[in-house]
């Protein structure tokens, strides 16, 4: 793990129609690091991650990820770096009408995979998160564990340099919410830099992540108790 940031928020504030929604967030994080943000729902981490992804540009201040910053990036090459950009949306955002491999396969294609590598890569990365046996199945045939290990696997499955996760395991049991965050833990073992936001603060304890209270729209670095 190197010292020079990967991820980087430098004064980044995002203005809505009355009031901004996230206001002079600064922070960093190393390749290969594990970050967390907490706090209330609707305090900003959302947005927070939407803006790491480069779904959304700052107002004032900027993001940058590895060497690409989004005060220089047209949107062409804004969507070039998200190839290497994992994303778990707290939804899932699963296509209903393909199957689980399918639901991987698909963005592999439109990012200019080959359909056979697209194939065997929805194979492997299935097989990591143990849903090898469900990649005929349509997602809403899956548990919500399921969902949860699908979505993940649809975001690994670019090998991406840095991951994001928007609440991974907030529908689900404890026992279920512990086997998501193990796989993630693993995926950030492996050097992918991870910032995960999350309300429940039992599943990140005695790691020793940076983390950042995430508050009106401003996030302040402190562990949490």
């Amino acid at each position: 793990m190197g010292d020079t940031p990967f991820l980087a928020f430098d004064g980044v504030t995002l203005q809505g129609r009355r009031a901004p929604i996230v206001e002079d967030v600064s922070l960093s994080l190393a390749a290969g690091a594990f970050g967390v943000l907490f706090g209330p729902t609707g305090g900003g981490k959302t947005t927070i991650l939407r803006l790491a992804h480069l779904e959304l540009r700052p107002t004032a201040g900027r993001v940058k990820v590895g060497d690409a910053s989004s005060d220089h990036l047209s949107a062409g090459e804004a969507a070039m770096v998200r190839r290497a950009i994992g994303m778990v949306y707290q939804d899932c955002r699963l296509l209903s009408d393909r199957s689980a491999s399918e639901n991987i396969i698909l963005p592999l294609q439109i990012a200019g995979m080959a359909t056979g590598m697209a194939r065997r890569r929805a194979l492997e990365v299935l097989g990591q998160v143990g849903l090898a046996g469900k990649r005929s199945i349509s997602p809403r045939y899956l548990s919500g564990g399921e969902l949860q290990r699908l979505a993940l696997a649809r975001a690994l499955a670019m090998d991406p340099h840095l991951l994001l996760a928007d609440e991974p395991t907030g529908n689900l049991d404890s026992d279920t919410a512990e086997e998501i965050m193990t796989l993630i833990r693993r995926t950030n073992a492996r050097g992918t830099t991870v910032l995960l936001a999350t309300h429940d603060l039992k599943l990140i304890g005695g790691y020793g992540y940076p983390c950042w209270r995430v508050e009106d729209g401003h996030a302040v670095q402190e562990q949490p108790r």
